[in-house]
């Protein structure tokens, strides 16, 4: 009998290893080699002299001292992470709002799923589609410019796309319209998971609905809080479409000064694509990965609370 179980759990075993191999090699082809050999060559002189090739020769960490010596990857670092915040702050708050009201079976919203997928559609245009569409919209000609010209708002047209702060906030207008969708579908998800006994036992109590959403819902929605806010860092920190197209490639908004929309990813691909550096662009690539890492490291420590308080000793019944 020993025998003929151990058989039977040695097949089982078989066939997940047999389900699992395509995600394994697909997996082994399109990231661990990738980023292997993306590590490999950042320690390499490797790049294009006109119709030449220099390198590849090894030069360890020169690539990463030249980096860091310019000084550019903590400017761009800067633009990055203010164009996610600026962009991320509404977005989870207009989503915890939506997601609370399309949640609570009290407020007793009409057509709620026409709503719902209203705003998940920007969710499904491309970003490119979406910056072309805004580069029109508030371009020196463009409508927006002539609503406020006609309503007597401004006297001449206001370029938008030419000053710091007004090219950062399209930029952040942008990521949130496209994901604010996503992020309420999930928030939402979360809210209808929690027990609605909770939700009745504070309503008699008599809690008001603030109470409710701080003690109850928030509480109860950590993990999908820090799910929805370290996927949205590492979607903001490879932030590069709009940017890339509102600003024509050059990430700089003030003609003659910093490069204030200039992101890391518009970076590395100007050493990957227009310089053909790749030492430089692999360095480029290891450093965002550990940034990413540290940066997700600290939204998960300071989200999750720290198990292993104080224990309080136990009650005996009298």
């Amino acid at each position: 009998m020993e025998k003929k179980k151990k058989s039977k759990v040695v097949s089982y075993n078989k066939w997940g290893i047999i389900f699992l191999l395509p995600f394994a090699i697909t997996y082994l082809i399109f990231q661990l080699i990738p980023l292997l050999s993306t590590i490999f060559y950042s320690f390499f002189e490797y790049y294009d002299d006109g119709l030449d090739v220099v390198g590849p020769r090894f030069i360890f960490l020169e690539n990463y001292a030249s980096l860091f010596s310019s000084g550019d990857i903590f400017v761009y670092t800067k633009n990055t992470l203010i164009m996610w915040v600026l962009g991320f702050v509404p977005q989870i708050l207009v989503s915890l709002l939506l997601g609370a009201w399309f949640s609570d079976p009290r407020m007793r919203l009409k057509f709620s799923g026409f709503f719902k997928t209203v705003i998940y559609l920007p969710n499904l245009i491309m970003a490119s589609a979406f910056s072309m569409l805004f580069f029109t919209l508030f371009s020196n000609s463009g409508p927006v410019n002539s609503i406020l010209l006609q309503a007597g708002v401004i006297n001449e047209a206001y370029t938008f796309l030419d000053h710091e702060w007004s090219a950062r906030g399209l930029v952040a207008f942008m990521n949130f319209l496209m994901w604010f969708g996503n992020t309420t579908i999930l928030l939402m998800a979360g809210m209808m998971g929690i027990d609605p006994a909770l939700f009745e036992a504070a309503e008699v109590d008599g809690a008001t609905s603030t109470q409710v959403f701080k003690k109850i819902t928030l509480p109860l929605l950590r993990p999908i809080l820090v799910y929805v806010m370290i996927t949205s860092l590492i979607g903001g920190l490879q932030m590069f479409d709009v940017p890339q197209i509102l600003t024509k490639g050059t990430g700089n908004p003030q003609m003659g000064k910093e490069l204030t929309t200039m992101t890391l990813i518009m970076y590395l691909n100007r050493h990957l694509s227009v310089s053909k550096n790749y030492g430089v662009a692999g360095a480029l690539s290891v450093i965002l990965f550990i940034i990413t890492a540290i940066l997700s490291f600290i939204v998960f420590r300071i989200s999750v609370p720290k198990e292993g308080g104080k224990k309080h000793a136990p009650v005996q019944d009298e």
